[in-house]
């Protein structure tokens, strides 16, 4: 199945719902197009004609992230020459409503028809994505509006102020509009959706849990960036209808609107610096999926195949999320998740350590479920973060099995140091998998960017890495060389790799969540250059992207004058692009927080290299928190909580 393209749509999202445009501005039911409700597309088509004709479309942009603005004019039939005297503006909201405005410039009374031309296939977004929506519902006339109706539920548009005539027939409402000259004149629509779950009212009625960050710096391209993927990650949130108060983030508009596990985690962590509340509401989201049973996979948190790329077989996403399950539990902590949501999702964590213990074995390496003969080397990285992380939270509450964790741990340290490694005369490079039988997968990955993700201890320190010192530099140098460094961030496989693609998702493309990894890991190995070299390549690439970082974009070198090829099938927004962007503009200010000891170390980029910035509206410990750095890479707390102590 070939995707529809969706790199030169706007998306609106304020999910569950969806609003899907071309830069036309008309909803003509091709591709796409529509308004969506909970995965159902509830407008295919709102074609908007007036005096006959269609507005001519010259602007189109996203005003927020859940709503876009549309500017399209016409030359009225008074003889004005060759100058549009109307201008028609349309805003549309992912919520369900759009509002249609029709300005005159023209010197005489203009009276035109106006009609709307609406329609509705109410299929599911897969079966749209897939070329099977089928035929156009039949609609009829419904008070100041439209209804459609199938075995599914059923539509209805209103309109504001009612039209003079409706037409069921051809789904139309028309005005008769009179404009004075220099007058306007605005049409409201109102998309409202029922089905066996009751009627969904457009909008949302929960106050949303990421702070109102903001930054301020001598780039302006920092307060854009991190102002727009706080607007994506609070337009992706969700809330598990059995338990309205827990909050996670859906993975990406346009095709993965629902829970993924192990992007949820994993977005929710680069987010702990907006606040604790999504951490807690992910961990037991997901603690109540997790496995039991007594067999071999109890403790584990299901989650479906994912492609990696053509040299490695797909890998299991359930074992990741099991995997960073404690490690958010542990860092949350840090940030200040409350001492009962600890203590709440603590058992799951114990049972996420336990599969991982049980799934190890006798053995050393951790294998993938989805294909056992393999351990690849950013499983490891995961499993050896979590061992640590997870023995230092057992040992914190009492619980057994720390000892246990951090032997194996130290095991798998000094077996991964000889077997993952591959020996060549430019100093080595670790090897992206290793076989049952021995065997290295040598291509230069990104997977090598987890070695360095090492996570949050007490006291502000980091776990102990699987690579050694000498190691860490050779990885460092690679991945901010011109094979990895494409100039717009990290990119998936190295350039002049085997079957390496610009495009390929898995074999050349940059991903925004694995460039923020590296930059964190780089930036607490002290390896800043590097480090920075990638940051400011992701800067490059979110101007060019409206500072909206979509998930992924092409890998192709980056040449003086040229912007990022765009990925058709990307999701943007994507919750671990967005948080990915949090993360890797805090990371400037190297804040690594230890709520339950009172205490904060600031270990600031001393390059500074977007100059002094400041952010406001963090949180640390459960309270605000802002930070400034300057020029010269200094770092000073200017609001915190009480009692928090700066330690260095």
């Amino acid at each position: 199945m070939e995707l529809p393209p969706a790199h030169t749509t706007l998306i609106c999202v304020a999910l569950p719902g969806l609003a899907i445009s071309t830069d036309r501005g008309q909803l003509t039911g091709q591709g796409l197009e529509g308004f969506y409700s909970g995965g159902r597309r509830t407008l295919s088509r709102c074609w908007l004609r007036v005096a006959g004709r269609d507005p001519l479309a010259v602007r189109a942009r996203m005003l927020s992230a859940d709503r876009a603005h549309f500017v399209a004019v016409l030359r009225s039939f008074a003889d004005t020459g060759p100058d549009p005297d109307l201008i028609v503006e349309r805003t549309r909201d992912a919520s369900g409503s759009e509002q249609i405005t029709l300005r005159s410039s023209s010197p005489r009374t203009l009276r035109l028809p106006v009609e709307v031309a609406l329609g509705t296939d109410l299929a599911e977004l897969g079966a749209v994505a897939s070329g099977r929506s089928g035929r156009e519902l039949p609609a009829s006339v419904h008070g100041s509006g439209l209804r459609w109706g199938a075995s599914s539920g059923h539509v209805t548009v209103t309109a504001e102020p009612p039209p003079q005539d409706a037409l069921a027939s051809a789904g139309l409402l028309r005005w008769d509009v009179e404009l004075p000259p220099g007058g306007s004149y605005t049409v409201g629509l109102t998309i409202r959706q029922a089905g066996a779950g009751g009627v969904r009212v457009p909008g949302r009625s929960w106050a949303g849990p990421l702070s109102a960050a903001a930054a301020t710096s001598d780039d302006p391209r920092a307060a854009a960036l991190l102002g727009g993927a706080i607007q994506d990650l609070e337009a992706l949130l969700l809330r598990d209808p059995a338990h309205p108060t827990d909050l996670y983030l859906a993975a990406g508009a346009p095709w993965r609107c629902g829970l993924a596990p192990a992007e949820a985690l994993a977005a929710a962590r680069m987010s702990l610096p907006l606040g604790t509340r999504l951490a807690a509401g992910t961990l037991r989201t997901l603690a109540r999926t997790q496995l039991g049973g007594g067999g071999a996979d109890t403790g584990k948190i299901p989650g479906p195949l994912r492609d990696a790329g053509p040299h490695l077989p797909p890998s299991c996403t359930g074992a990741e999320a099991t995997l960073l399950f404690p490690v958010l539990l542990a860092e949350a902590r840090r940030w200040g998740l409350p001492e009962r949501d600890v203590r709440e999702t603590l058992p799951a964590a114990e049972n996420c350590l336990r599969w991982l213990m049980t799934a190890v074995g006798d053995g050393t390496y951790l294998t993938d479920p989805g294909a056992a003969d393999f351990a690849r080397c950013e499983t490891q990285a995961h499993a050896h973060r979590a061992a640590l992380l997870g023995a230092d939270l057992l040992e914190t509450y009492g619980r057994p099995g720390a000892p246990g964790l951090r032997q194996w741990a130290q095991a798998l340290r000094s077996a991964f140091h000889d077997d993952f490694w591959v020996a060549d005369r430019g100093g080595g490079r670790p090897a992206a998998a290793r076989t049952a039988d021995g065997r290295q997968v040598q291509q230069l990955a990104s997977g090598g960017a987890y070695l360095l993700d090492t996570g949050l201890l007490g006291g502000g320190m980091f776990a102990r890495g699987l690579l050694d010192r000498t190691r860490t530099q050779q990885l460092a140098r690679l991945l901010g060389s011109p094979a990895m460094d494409a100039g717009w961030g990290l990119r998936t496989l190295g350039r002049g790799e085997e079957r390496y693609n610009p495009f390929g998702h898995r074999s050349g493309t940059v991903r925004v969540h694995e460039t923020a990894v590296a930059v964190h890991g780089l930036t607490v190995a002290g390896y800043e250059k590097e480090a920075s070299g990638l940051l400011l390549g992701v800067l490059a690439a979110a101007e060019a992207f409206d500072h909206r970082l979509p998930e992924m974009y092409a890998g192709e070198r980056r040449t003086a004058g040229a912007v990022p090829w765009p990925h058709p099938a990307a999701c943007r927004p994507a919750a671990a692009a967005s948080a990915a962007a949090v993360r890797l503009l805090v990371d400037l200010a190297g804040i690594r927080p230890d709520a339950p000891a009172g205490s904060v170390v600031l270990s600031p980029v001393r390059g500074a290299p977007l100059g002094a910035i400041g952010f406001t509206g963090l949180s640390v410990a459960d309270a605000p928190f802002s930070v400034r750095v300057s020029r010269l890479g200094v770092a000073m707390i200017e609001e915190a909580a009480d009692g928090l102590r700066l330690r260095t």
